[in-house]
């Protein structure tokens, strides 16, 4: 446990950035799974605005380091991919 004020301080940001990273973490896998499962379904409509809510989520979170860059861009081609399968 932390015993100087500051370490006590860099203690409790850290608690909050992890809580709010896991969040949006959290949210991001599950609109990925969104179109995932609208792909698996065949529904070519729910796909295509599942994947414009994914999108942006995925490029505010390796905006804010949450993910790396490099693996928001694959994530966002990949699914682009996926969903274009259905065209």
């Amino acid at each position: 446990m932390a015993n100087h004020k500051s370490a006590i301080k860099r203690n409790n940001q850290n608690q909050a950035r992890n809580a709010r990273n896991n969040h949006l973490r959290s949210t991001m896998r599950n609109l990925v799974k969104t179109v995932r499962e609208a792909v698996a379904a065949g529904d070519n409509e729910l796909a295509q605005q599942s994947l414009k809510l994914a999108i942006p989520c995925i490029d505010k979170i390796s905006t804010k380091g949450v993910i790396h860059k490099s693996t928001a861009s694959r994530k966002i081609a990949r699914l682009t991919k996926l969903v274009n399968t259905l065209g």
